[in-house]
């Protein structure tokens, strides 16, 4: 009898354990991402080293290396033996494992906060190589002998060992070796290293004739003051050219890339010999590009090697890709007929052949094999959903595709193409890690992780396809919550973004969801999200059609999902919500203020209000300026439509945002007070254009309590 009651006792022990562990609720901390236990395991460091066929990976602050033929693994090294020979030099002991950068000779690099430390190729010697100022920025080393450009404020500087040279004496308002044009143009740094390591090239940047921005900090007792240069749509903007500067002769050349001033410099591509620079040229109207040669030892041009023209808007993202082993060859890519592609070039300027074509698109820089026969490339191919890797014989034009299973992945290839490393997730695998031999064939799974989320009560997430008023193809997510009764009315949250740059719905880990979402269900709301046209990866038509008219298109397309929506019998239809930031902030309060029979509530976070306060290179690229659109700014603007304002708005900025600045919502603030309308308004003092870190989980309890008591 007691083995009876015994047993009993441990069946429903393990069964409300069971029970407990299925239920278990995500917290606010855990929506910011904050929990680093509910993130998908992964393999750290994980890369090949240098050119062999051996792949390292760190685990527990131990360096482990293994031969992809013969699966034996070994200790390379552990943080123990690198601080022992730390020690030996007299060196900082690291706190922390490095992220090491390893060379063709099997020695490696590193920084550890101000230095620069070489590790020999036997791991018997660290050495310093350099040590920088404590505000020195931008780091960006030449690896073939450790020099490394850097900048302190506004001026470039040079360090070869302890040797440390200023190359500008930039005043004030002049900017030289960082990124311009406000990041746009696939731009994310200012320094160009030639291939021989013998000059420089850089951004120097003059902002000195753009109007300041007032960002305030309010943490002093007496609030202090930061300008920040901000060219508004339509107002002047900053002036920019590149400089190369000669390691030998100790001479700055500026390239004579002409009038106007006002023009976009991008696409930074080295030829081969160093010999000859080339740069992308795009007006300001944003219309009409030009790849051009440039002399690099005077700085002259010598020629446009072809021109790119589009009456809604060009937009280069990547720089020239040359051949291996062909240096008087490059692969292009262009969106010239709809889609992103390649097209091989010659340094002459010839138009080789496309390499690739059809109705999809490259998402990523392309990448070549040491021979440089094959061209490898990320694309939409099977899905604008998925990310698969293709290899592609650029002379034969045979396309294969290398990653099989469903989903969006990573990989990385050995130098010789013979091994790839393949991360992949999917809706239903978090991560998996798994070695494949060049044509793509799984030899092993290095790493299946489990699902972190395994013991959560989550709810049933789906994607699913609708039809815009034109018949084109609108890919949707619904997140419900969990243990979802279909004869109950639930609440529904839609969380849009819809603007360009930006692709919410992939699978991926949750569909391309995050836990914010996923912990909105669990408080018992259907999470709703459409990718409209204007968004990402789908080509340029699907892009371009919010050109001059943003909002009009993407609402439409919005009410296309609400359309949906109201088909599913457990959707309460008068409590529908609306949640975005950003360009999302823009799309939740447009879609409030024409809709308001629809939307009962409505959260936006550091919304453009009006496009006219936004800054030069994106607003213009798609609204043009207001001066030539007037209509469409009129119509953009949400300052113009506050006295449709009907029911509950929560309306969230950062005071110190210099991307869509304070003044946005402080004027619709403004507008709202003048029509007499009420608006609910939070501030977070000194944060930018998001809420990080700790204040984020703030954030999260913030908009869901609105929620809770207003819809």
């Amino acid at each position: 009898m007691k083995k009876l009651q015994l047993l009993v006792l441990m069946l429903l022990a393990f069964t409300s354990q069971d029970l407990f562990a299925q239920n278990k609720q995500l917290t606010e901390t855990d929506a910011a991402w904050m929990n680093p236990a509910l993130f998908p395991d992964r393999m750290q460091q994980l890369k090949w080293f240098g050119h062999t066929d051996s792949y390292l990976h760190l685990e527990k602050d131990t360096l482990w290396l293994t031969d992809a033929k013969s699966g034996k693994t070994k200790v390379l090294f552990t943080l123990n033996t690198l601080n022992s020979l730390t020690t030996k030099q007299q060196l900082d002991s690291l706190k922390r494992f490095p992220a090491i950068n390893w060379l063709e000779d099997g020695s490696g690099w590193f920084f550890d906060q101000d230095k620069l430390l070489q590790l020999s190729a036997d791991f018997g010697t660290i050495q310093q190589i350099t040590s920088f100022p404590e505000n020195a920025a931008n780091k960006v080393v030449f690896e073939q002998d450790l020099q490394t450009a850097y900048t302190i404020d506004n001026n470039l500087f040079l360090a070869k060992g302890e040797n440390h040279i200023q190359i500008t004496d930039d005043p004030k308002g002049v900017v030289s070796g960082q990124s311009v044009h406000r990041n746009e143009f696939g731009i994310s740094g200012g320094i160009f290293w030639s291939k021989d390591g013998r000059k420089l090239a850089f951004y120097q940047m003059d902002e000195r004739m753009v109007t300041n921005y007032p960002l305030v900090n309010t943490d002093e007792r007496i609030a202090t003051l930061k300008n920040e240069p901000y060219p508004m749509a339509g107002m002047k903007s900053h002036e920019v050219k590149l400089k190369i500067y000669d390691l030998t002769s100790k001479t700055t050349v500026t390239l004579e890339t002409g009038e106007p001033e006002e023009q976009y410099l991008t696409a930074i591509s080295w030829d081969p010999s160093g010999q000859k620079i080339y740069i992308g040229i795009l007006n300001r109207e944003q219309n009409h590009f030009k790849f051009n040669a440039y002399n690099s030892a005077d700085g002259s041009f010598e020629k446009t090697l072809f021109e790119e023209k589009d009456p809604q808007y060009v937009e280069p993202q990547f720089p020239a890709y040359f051949l291996p082993n062909k240096p008087d060859q490059f692969i292009w890519l262009s969106e010239r007929d709809g889609f992103r592609h390649m097209y091989l070039y010659s340094t002459k300027g010839e138009l080789l052949k496309q390499l690739t074509s059809g109705n999809w698109m490259i998402t990523a820089e392309p990448f070549f094999d040491a021979s440089g026969k094959f061209v490898y490339f990320y694309s939409t191919t099977e899905s604008p959903l998925e990310r698969h890797l293709y290899k592609l014989d650029h002379q034969k034009g045979k396309m294969i595709r290398l990653t099989q299973t469903a989903g969006t992945h990573h990989v990385s290839m050995s130098k010789n193409g013979k091994y790839l490393l393949d991360s992949y997730s999917n809706l239903e695998t978090a991560n998996t890690i798994q070695l494949a031999d060049g044509k793509g064939k799984v030899i092993k799974t290095l790493l299946q992780s489990k699902d972190p989320l395994k013991d959560y009560a989550l709810g049933k997430t789906e994607i699913m396809e609708l039809k815009a008023e034109d018949g084109t193809i609108l890919y949707a997510r619904l997140i419900t919550p969990p243990n979802l009764d279909s004869t109950k009315k639930y609440p529904v949250i839609v969380y849009v973004y819809g603007g360009p740059h930006a692709q919410l719905i992939t699978n991926s880990w949750l569909g391309g969801a995050n836990f914010y979402l996923n912990y909105l269900a669990q408080q018992g709301y259907i999470v709703f999200t459409l990718d409209n046209r204007g968004s990402a990866n789908r080509g340029a038509e699907f892009e371009q059609i919010i050109h001059r008219q943003l909002g009009k298109t993407e609402i439409k397309d919005q009410l296309t999902g609400i359309n949906y929506l109201k088909t599913l019998p457990f959707v309460d239809q008068n409590r529908i919500g609306v949640d975005g930031w950003s360009y999302g902030g823009f799309m939740s309060i447009s879609l409030k203020l024409h809709h308001p029979e629809i939307f009962k509530v409505a959260v936006a976070g550091g919304p453009v209000i009006d496009w006219k306060y936004y800054e030069i290179m994106y607003g213009e690229r798609y609204m043009d300026t207001p001066d030539e659109n007037p209509e469409g700014y009129e119509s953009a603007s949400l300052i113009n439509k506050v006295n449709e304002l009907e029911g509950k708005l929560l309306i969230i900025h950062g005071t110190n945002d210099p991307v869509v600045v304070w003044q946005h919502s402080l004027a619709f603030l403004k507008a709202a007070v003048n029509e007499g309308k009420l608006v609910d308004y939070f501030v977070y003092p000194g944060h930018e254009h998001n809420v990080r870190g700790k204040d984020r989980a703030h954030l999260i309890k913030m908009i869901t309590n609105y929620f809770d008591e207003n819809l």
